[in-house]
């Protein structure tokens, strides 16, 4: 677990106007103590989600409806093969619309398009890579997508939450002293960066660098080419929960 270091910005306020965050029931009028907290855990993935879309245009629309459908059973079939997970299967319906191209700047009628999309998760990065080795893509059969995710996620936020707010008490607690002024009660607390009237942004505080962006799986962009040697690596999730909270001066 790494845990980002406390953020103790906070300000001692003898009024604000109600407009300073947007949200007038959460501003106390008496003297008061902002803090936030903030928890953080880097986690491997073990779902591992894959998106492929389907597009077959002909004049003929029950021709390009028999590809798209043909294709589609053919990954179905993949899914299968390599362990999809049964619940997370999902085709789309259909979608068909007319195709036009521009010739000479009159637009010309080239066929009906029909499209759709299959997704699927898997619990082994291995599996995905055996399923692209097996795919030929082409403008009919395309890989749009690939994600990673955790599967115990709901439980390791709960728990990021908890850390923060118990970071905001601390924080509180130590400003408190520093002043020289006793807190009262907890006023209000959220997880959403209240919106400064006096010249900062929401959920930008002083002190704090803006994190990195956090690649998901180093991919290239799919192309209408065969995947089977591309390289496939899933790199480790950044977990994040923010507290704020208002702690009352006792008078």
């Amino acid at each position: 677990m790494k845990l980002s270091n406390m953020l103790l910005w906070s300000s001692l306020l003898l009024a604000i106007v109600p407009s300073a965050w947007g949200q007038a029931s959460a501003i106390p009028s008496q003297p008061h103590l902002l803090v936030k907290g903030e928890a953080e855990r880097e986690v491997m993935p073990d779902r591992f989600g894959i998106s492929i879309t389907l597009r077959s245009i002909d004049k003929d629309p029950g021709i390009a409806r028999e590809r798209a459908q043909a294709n589609a059973t053919k990954i179905l079939a993949a899914f299968k093969a390599q362990h999809a997970l049964p619940d997370s299967v999902q085709a789309s319906a259909l979608s068909i619309t007319p195709e036009y191209r521009y010739e000479d700047r009159t637009q010309v009628f080239s066929g009906t398009r029909v499209q759709r999309s299959l997704v699927a998760r898997f619990k082994s990065l291995e599996d995905v890579r055996r399923l692209l080795a097996g795919l030929q893509t082409s403008e009919e059969l395309q890989v749009s997508g690939l994600t990673t995710s955790y599967s115990d996620e709901s439980a390791v936020r709960a728990e990021l939450k908890r850390q923060a707010a118990q970071q905001t008490r601390e924080a509180a607690r130590r400003l408190a002293d520093a002043y020289g002024v006793r807190l009262g009660g907890l006023y209000t607390i959220t997880e959403v960066a209240p919106n400064f009237s006096y010249g900062i942004q929401a959920g930008r505080w002083p002190g704090l660098p803006a994190p990195p962006p956090v690649p998901l799986i180093d991919a290239p962009e799919p192309r209408p080419t065969d995947v089977a040697s591309e390289a496939l690596e899933a790199g480790s999730l950044t977990l994040s929960e923010n507290i704020y909270a208002v702690f009352l001066i006792a008078q």
